[in-house]
């Protein structure tokens, strides 16, 4: 347990990705079975402890501190494991740390009743450090800066293979991995999981780098962007997934490789086919046309989709692409080859939950800019240009596809609430939500419309805290109220995607992507944007 508490605490502390990879390979090579294993779950979030929950970590600390001082301890921290680990009660001679995997296995096999109880035990036989990692563990939200992807990355260094191999079957392994690394140190072959429908690693684009950058190794020479080497395609506003089919298994995954099926039972019922699609996960309006991404995130994320989100939120996939046509591996052939695949391939699909992606002309450079910037659709990014004669290769390869997405909306708001940040962030207030002025009972009033936590540096960041601490005038919960009217507060220059109506909000818009571009301390709060300048941004 003590090793992995040392790897989460140096995690958090180490902003290179190429540090993260080191540590983690490090760690892979010196911990043990099982314990590495359930280390490797936790960190990609396959790691489930059914029997803990975050109210009943608050619980044990009722015996333990005045509820008061607690709730006052957890605001200021911000995190519920880093609060627990700070003031949880030292207990004399109680200082045995054990193993990573006993504590998995014993929560596991254990009643729901008895949980409390080895947690508390185990709280007290662990430093500050150790209880951090511990309740981190537990509770599954770890945020040290570490995706499923890098950690993937790490196991592809570790045992010096490609990180498609460790791709390709991981959705036939579990926690706590033992095959997997026997293989990755060369005691036994390549695991080969029974896995009907299996995810195939997806292919990324570059973005397109602007004229006056591209002596950037990314960069592409405007002169090559013609019809006879690129083909052009809408980049729309929805989810890119892989719509995986063979063996009587059906199964939708994300671009990471997460499983998303059950969400989108009515997609899956459609997927009367046996092969391999890449595409957009989309909604369809009642008139036929793509909804707004909003629509699709009433979706997302569910566990079960009610009778009626079917028939209101129906989905489906706008195929990019084919890879693989029933026993057929089309990986390896030329995009345009593909592309005349996939046309037939959509065609014998006897459903209107699959559509083909269509192409773009491609004349001129002009042309295809004035396309990026005013596209048909609002659901519409920009474009994706794929060379004729890429093979779908995985990973992001240079010099075969690129991403040209329209120029992000940009308006000034006036910080009006904020709250604290997790992991890193957590000792600062780092999650912030705007307003823009409308007129309210016929006064100019603040109205939030968006919130965003990142796009700002580190000094930023820390002149942000101070201003937030300096001028506090109400809290709720975690959150922070500051002083913002038309003579006091900082005005935040907000880059976003997108702009679509939603009820749920209180100003009627919902922002898709929201950012801080940048920090307009010079700009009096009286001349922020007002809810009009955002409503004429509103899509036909």
């Amino acid at each position: 347990m003590q090793a992995f508490a040392d790897l989460l605490d140096r995690l958090v502390l180490t902003p290179s990705r190429n540090g993260k990879l080191r540590l983690m390979v490090d760690y892979f090579a010196t911990a043990p079975d099982p314990g590495r294993g359930y280390a490797l779950g936790a960190i990609t979030g396959d790691l489930d402890i059914p029997n803990v929950k975050p109210a009943m970590i608050r619980a044990l600390m009722d015996g333990r501190m005045d509820p008061e001082l607690f709730a006052l301890s957890y605001d200021y921290v911000g995190d519920l494991a880093e609060t627990v680990s700070l003031v949880w009660p030292d207990v004399r001679g109680a200082n045995r740390t054990p193993p990573l995997s006993d504590i998995v296995e014993t929560l596991t096999a254990a009643p729901r009743a008895e949980a409390p109880k080895l947690v508390a035990g185990w709280l007290d036989g662990l430093d500050a450090t150790g209880r951090w990692a511990f309740l981190k563990l537990l509770t599954g939200g770890l945020r040290i800066g570490v995706s499923a992807r890098l950690a993937k990355l790490a196991l592809a260094d570790f045992g010096d293979k490609d990180v498609t191999e460790i791709e390709e079957i991981w959705h036939g392994l579990a926690p706590p991995y033992e095959s997997l690394f026997a293989w990755l140190e060369g005691r036994a072959d390549k695991p080969a999981p029974d896995i009907a429908a299996p995810f195939r690693p997806v292919m990324l684009a570059h973005p397109l780098v602007p004229k006056a950058d591209r002596d950037t190794p990314d960069a592409v020479d405007p002169a090559l962007i013609t019809a006879e080497t690129f083909a052009a395609e809408w980049k729309y506003d929805g989810v890119r997934v892989q719509a995986s089919a063979a063996g009587g298994a059906r199964r939708i995954y994300t671009r990471t490789g997460d499983d998303i099926s059950h969400a989108f039972p009515d997609v899956v019922a459609a997927m009367e086919f046996d092969g391999t699609l890449d595409g957009e996960l989309l909604v369809r309006n009642a008139d036929g046309t793509v909804a707004p991404f909003n629509a699709l995130q009433q979706r997302l994320g569910r566990k079960t989709v009610s009778k009626r989100q079917l028939e209101t939120h129906p989905a489906f996939i706008r195929a990019y692409d084919l890879l693989q046509d029933g026993s057929r591996d089309l990986r390896g052939e030329a995009f345009r080859e593909r592309r005349i695949h996939l046309e037939a391939f959509v065609l014998g699909i006897e459903s209107d939950r699959f559509d083909l992606s269509p192409l773009v002309p491609i004349t001129t450079l002009a042309a295809l800019d004035d396309a990026r910037l005013d596209p048909p659709a609002p659901d519409i990014e920009g474009v994706m240009l794929k060379r004729w004669d890429s093979p779908y290769l995985a990973g992001r390869p240079k010099g075969l596809w690129y991403k040209w997405k329209r120029d992000p909306y940009l308006v000034d708001a006036v910080l009006m609430y904020a709250q604290r940040g997790h992991g890193k962030r957590s000792s600062f207030y780092s999650d912030f939500t705007f307003g823009v002025w409308r007129v309210e009972d016929g006064e100019d009033r603040l109205t939030p419309v968006g919130k965003a936590y990142f796009g700002f540096t580190d000094e930023e960041l820390k002149r942000l805290d101070a201003f937030v601490r300096a001028n506090t005038i109400d809290r709720f919960g975690p959150v922070r109220s500051v002083t913002a009217n038309k003579e006091t507060g900082v005005v935040l220059e907000v880059a976003f995607e997108g702009l679509q109506r939603s009820p749920r909000h209180k100003s009627g818009l919902a922002m898709r992507f929201p950012r801080i571009n940048r920090i307009r301390w010079d700009k009096p709060t009286a001349e922020a944007d007002r809810i009009e300048t955002l409503a004429a941004m509103l899509p036909d």
